[in-house]
């Protein structure tokens, strides 16, 4: 009989990865928090981040109980399970997102180093990647704990952040939503936002083998989405006295630390940012090196010790040479085009179809017509 899991494990783990896969593709500089929400204006970008995690709760859930019922924890046999033969729709676009993503980790790493430190911004480059790659070599036990305790400390600094914030300008808060009327774009922004984003579910799967019951399931994803944009709207929050000033920037997060005038809260802060960029790009070639193994083993074999460093420097090399687009630009043409193919080949799918797949009763026919697997140990159909 299966071990169950610690409570943190089934509950709380699944989100703290996806946050950690989400926050560094550009909402830790605050970049998509302009991009997407403030650039609207103060209460339309607070609705289109609503919109977001409602999204992003619903995804999760569903993906999560189907991952749980059919012990998909790696996004190939998952989205086989989902899409049958069109499942490489979805490899192509998760592909084309994670270089993209990490082109955007590396320009961030580089904008932090240049502005902060003072080093320069190739510096900057190489060393987030290059730690993205040992991470990598160490596996997905080092990988759980590094993403849970950095996740600790990243909540610690964007806590003291807002809070300083807003004591020192937050009596012109009320007064910038009050401004701003709900209108404009917010519905196709909350959308988008949230579409692309949820790769960031993909990257989590490998932390379902902890879940046994549906309703563990379900209630880890509904918690993902919330634990996912809880500090990107404590930043939101830190950042709306300065609009509209701050939507100009490079890196938001900077006006805000340079404004509140403490150089030594200014270091922690991108230090623990900086160490989630790294988060992120590891979270995202993690997914594919476990896509990877799960090919091998399907040939009877394990997945040689030299392939996954191999596909990380596949993936880190091809990044490394989109950097110099900048953050701004990387964010801007890259993110709003590519969220439709996620859109497309996952959130709808898992809506639908996937919300039959994964509800039914069990034993019934799958989407290829095989019959389903048995159910999870420990938890039965985990009603």
């Amino acid at each position: 009989m299966r071990v169950k899991a610690p409570w943190f494990r089934r509950y709380l783990l699944p989100g703290l990865v996806f946050q950690s896969a989400v926050i560094a593709g550009g909402y830790g500089t605050g970049r998509e928090n302009v991009e997407f929400f403030l650039s609207i204006g103060p209460t339309p970008g607070l609705a289109a981040m609503a919109l977001s995690v409602v999204i992003w709760s619903a995804v999760c859930a569903v993906t999560f109980e189907l991952a749980r019922r059919f012990r998909s924890y790696e996004y190939r046999n998952f989205f086989k399970r989902l899409l049958g033969p069109a499942w490489g729709l979805f490899e192509l676009t998760y592909v084309l997102l994670t270089l993209l993503v990490l082109a955007v980790i590396g320009a961030a790493a580089g904008s932090i180093a240049d502005e902060t430190f003072g080093i320069p911004y190739a510096v900057g480059v190489i060393v987030a990647l290059g730690s993205v790659a040992l991470l990598l070599f160490y596996g997905s036990t080092t990988i759980e704990r590094f993403f849970a305790g950095w996740s600790v400390a990243l909540y610690a600094v964007y806590a003291a952040m807002v809070v300083w914030s807003l004591t020192r300008f937050g009596s012109s808060l009320g007064e910038s939503f009050a401004a701003s009327p709900l209108e404009g774009s917010w519905i196709v922004n909350g959308i988008q936002y949230g579409g692309y984003n949820l790769s960031a579910a993909v990257v989590a799967l490998f932390t379902v083998r902890h879940i046994q019951t549906r309703k563990e399931a379900v209630s880890a994803g509904l918690l993902a989405g919330v634990i996912g944009m809880v500090p990107a709207f404590l930043f939101y929050l830190a950042m709306v006295p300065h609009y509209p000033q701050i939507v100009a920037e490079t890196v938001p997060s900077n006006f805000i630390l340079e404004a509140l005038g403490s150089r030594t809260f200014q270091i922690a802060f991108q230090v623990i940012l900086f160490g989630t960029l790294i988060e992120t790009g590891t979270g995202m070639i993690h997914a594919v090196n476990e896509r990877a193994a799960a090919t091998w083993r399907e040939k009877g074999v394990v997945m040689p010790s030299w392939a996954r460093p191999a596909v990380a420097a596949v993936f880190l090399g091809v990044a490394l040479s989109l950097t110099p687009l900048g953050l701004i630009g990387l964010i801007r043409q890259g993110y709003g085009t590519i969220t439709w193919g996620f859109i497309l080949f996952y959130v709808l799918p898992v809506l639908t179809f996937g919300v039959w797949l994964a509800f039914r009763k069990p034993g019934g026919p799958g989407p290829s017509g095989a019959p389903q697997p048995p159910a999870m140990p420990g938890g039965g159909d985990g009603s």
